[in-house]
């Protein structure tokens, strides 16, 4: 019997070397073939582009993958007992790999000739993970183990769980913790409970099957198991196993926490990007920080909609956008339809369920049932053309019926009737003093369509145009005083295709007229004959120095009604000349680029006003206009709007805007832009395929109330901010008649800026005065 121990020890003796010599002959063979763990230091991973305002908002984020990497250290402790308990309990003791999870492995492998269970650790998994196919062979494993053991050489425990952390796949198109956190609680994870951390700690082994959205009664045991683990191996007590155990399922799906509406300014960003950065934008983690002020922003927004929208609601309302018949589907039917259909902003779909006297009964999209007053709906006359309505409705059946398709929205906190505009338009500001794009609108709204209206619409920019056709006067010697005949003119000329008969807007004519009277009450034949005085060439130089393209400037006259192409960033962008003074800025919107370590690959440097500077600093802005021409113009366009087309924008009660309407012929395109020292913003209103917006629709009627809805926001905070009269200007008194000096004691007189040599010569007679006056009188 001794002897038989004897030969069996012996034996055991020689399979152990033998199987020495066989794993030794194993790890030699394979040793080679190992990729170099120290590239795990260097791992990038496929991270999302997400692009922000400058304060910081979440306007987009491009890419497949969601994934926000996190160190060590922001793991909360009590994530890592729930993972460790539920993955590897021993991850902190081992050297890289379980020999009790192994050996159930190799036991399961011999006995049934599969690997049913692989024994790994969460280093063994970070191997798989990084280097490693999927494929359940003995190769991979033993490949696996390999590399597991030098990867605990090469690197720290901490090290290793980070990787793992940051690696996995959780479901949803989340990778890693932190976007599992984000995608199924809208929480970081150092904000969740301790059910939530053991409902996450689950995804790992099955992200499908413990998926506590989609299969919430596993996900349930799954985190119970995990939950009881943590408890037996003393990571939480009595009390906290129990309170979590009956933790109710909070999961659900949450997108990207976009806090702010700019995907006109994130389109632009993606697109400028990609020509550099290729498909690797979209994986390797850099956050792009526009120049966007997230309060503008909104208040673009809003005032974009709302001017759309009420320009749509005067010109009638053009019916349901389907009907569905109520009587051949169920209403469970009718719900998932009206959940399909996409809500555009604050206009939300619902369906009519029945109608009243004076009222509707709508069905919602989040399945309440909601009452429609008539208060909301009473404006719906039909639409019948842009110039004609119908018949008031009288009773809501007028206006609807029942499966109707129709468009709420909220005001002054009632349900209201509303519709998807046909008409489009676009807004842009900027700061005057280094051209960075606080707030851009391209459209209605960029799910319904994309198109930037801001950037891509090349539009005729009508009398918005004029400011800087009189700006080139007064460089040339005119005065705000200087007189110009307002009155017909024909003109015969091969550039125009025959006879051109220019009018003004009322049709009217009202002969010899001040400079400053002609702008601010928008005369096209002052602006004619201005032109034509200074010559084309003269303009077209001066526009040319603001940034507009001179091959899209037209070679004759009607330059001076505003018939060029222009874009409304282009336009805002030479508005800026006259609020800063007379300096170039260029617009720019990325402010900043940082890739996936924060560090900064490209910081903008734009070129910014500087007019205390009395030495060359970089990206010191140029002057294009002399600062006397331009606070003239400013101060002739703060007119426009105390006494001209832009009245309406005395509604703010500032002394310290100026800016100019501007309507196309046939009411094509309205315009306004305007500005004060902080900001200029220019706003558009028309439709995508030119035709008139109605006979009653001007730039002062359209475009003008989106601006006086922007800037009674961005204003609000802000004190006065006009220019002084630079040296060499000088106000005195003059003839409102004749533009010359005022007679001693005249009682109409007025007072008026001048550069110090266009100071009128001589004086107005007072016998000419009062005939001007009694001529007036009989008119």
């Amino acid at each position: 019997m001794v002897s038989f121990f004897k030969l069996l020890f012996k034996l055991g003796i020689f399979c152990f070397f033998l199987g020495s010599i066989a794993l030794a002959g194993a790890y030699f063979y394979f040793s080679p073939k190992l990729p170099d763990v120290e590239s795990l230091r260097e791992v990038k991973f496929q991270t999302p582009l997400r692009i922000y305002s400058q304060d910081e908002k979440l306007i987009a984020e491009f890419g497949e993958k969601r994934r926000t990497p996190i160190n060590f250290s922001e793991i909360p402790p009590q994530f890592t007992h729930a993972l460790t308990a539920a993955e590897d309990s021993r991850f902190f003791d081992h050297f890289g790999i379980d020999i009790k999870g192994l050996t159930r492995a190799a036991f399961q492998l011999a006995t049934t000739g599969k690997i049913q269970s692989g024994g790994s650790t969460i280093t063994m998994q970070v191997a798989k993970n990084f280097f490693l196919t999927r494929e359940r062979t003995f190769t991979r494993k033993f490949m696996e183990i390999l590399l597991a053991l030098r990867i605990e050489q090469e690197l720290s425990k901490e090290e290793i769980f980070e990787l793992y952390i940051n690696k996995i796949y959780l479901g949803h198109r989340s990778y890693g913790i932190q976007a599992a956190a984000n995608v199924y609680y809208g929480k970081d994870i150092e904000n969740l409970s301790l059910a939530q951390h053991a409902m996450i700690a689950g995804l790992p082994k099955a992200p499908s099957a413990f998926n506590p959205i989609t299969n919430p009664s596993r996900a349930i045991e799954r985190r119970n198991w995990i939950l009881k683990r943590m408890h037996s191996l003393s990571f939480i007590n009595d009390q906290q196993l129990e309170e979590a155990t009956k933790s109710p399922v909070t999961a659900k799906y949450h997108t990207s926490d976009i806090e702010l509406r700019a995907y006109y300014v994130a389109e632009m960003v993606r697109k400028n990007l990609y020509d550099k950065y290729g498909e690797n934008l979209y994986t390797d983690g850099y956050k792009v920080y526009t120049t966007l002020d997230s309060s503008l922003q909104s208040s673009a927004n809003v005032a974009v909609s709302n001017g759309l929208i009420a320009y749509s609601e005067r010109h009638g309302y053009l019916g349901a956008e389907a009907k569905w018949d109520l009587t051949q589907e169920s209403m469970v039917e009718i719900q998932k339809k009206l959940n399909k259909t996409i809500s555009y902003g604050v206009l939300k779909p619902a369906v009519v369920l029945s109608t009243g006297d004076k009222e509707a009964e709508l069905l919602l999209k989040d399945g309440e049932k909601a009452t429609l007053k008539w208060e909301g709906m009473s404006w719906a006359k039909p639409y019948k053309s842009v110039n004609r309505v119908g018949k008031s409705p009288k009773k809501a059946s007028d206006i609807m019926a029942t499966g109707d398709l129709i468009r709420i929205r909220e005001k002054d906190g009632e349900l209201h009737l509303t519709q998807i505009p046909k008409v489009q338009g676009a807004m842009v500001a900027l700061n005057p003093q280094d051209g960075a794009i606080v707030s851009l609108v391209g459209g209605f709204n960029f799910t319904h369509n994309k198109f930037n209206r801001s950037t891509q619409a090349v539009r005729q920019p009508g009398s918005n145009f004029k400011p800087f056709i009189y700006a080139a006067a007064l460089d040339k010697g005119y005065s705000a005083a200087s007189l110009i005949n307002d009155a017909p003119i024909v003109f015969h000329d091969k550039k125009l295709e025959g006879n051109w008969r220019p009018e003004n807007s009322s049709k009217k004519f009202y002969g010899p007229t001040r400079l400053r009277e002609a702008l601010y009450r928008s005369r096209n034949l002052v602006s004619i004959r201005l032109l034509r005085a200074i010559g084309i060439d003269t303009a077209q130089s001066y526009l040319d120095l603001a940034g507009f393209d001179r091959t899209k400037l037209p070679n004759n006259l009607s330059l001076s009604l505003g018939s060029a192409d222009v874009t409304p960033l282009q336009l805002v962008t030479g508005y800026a000349s006259f609020a800063n003074g007379g300096y170039k800025v260029n617009p720019y919107f990325i402010q900043r680029i940082e890739n996936s370590f924060g560090e900064a690959l490209h910081t903008a440097k734009p070129l910014t006003v500087c007019s205390e500077c009395t030495e060359e600093i970089p990206n010191k802005a140029p002057r294009i206009y002399d600062e006397k021409v331009t606070f003239l113009t400013y101060n002739i366009m703060q007119d426009v709007i105390k006494r001209g087309t832009g009245r309406k924008a005395l509604v703010l009660k500032r002394t310290d805007i100026a800016g100019k309407t501007g309507t196309t012929n046939d009411q094509k395109d309205a315009w306004f832009s305007g500005f004060n020292r902080d900001y200029v913003a220019t706003a558009w209103v028309g439709f995508d395929q030119p035709t008139t917006l109605g006979r009653r629709e001007f730039g002062g009627t359209a475009a003008l109330p989106i601006w006086i809805d922007f800037m009674r926001e961005a204003l609000k905070e802000k004190p006065e901010n006009a220019p002084s009269p630079p040296e060499g200007i000088v106000s005195v008194k003059i003839d409102p008649k004749s533009g010359k000096l005022a007679y001693p004691g005249q009682s109409d007189a007025i007072y008026e800026f001048f550069r110090k040599p266009n100071i009128p010569r001589g004086y107005a007679s007072p016998s000419s005065s009062r005939q001007s006056n009694a001529a007036e009188e009989l008119f």
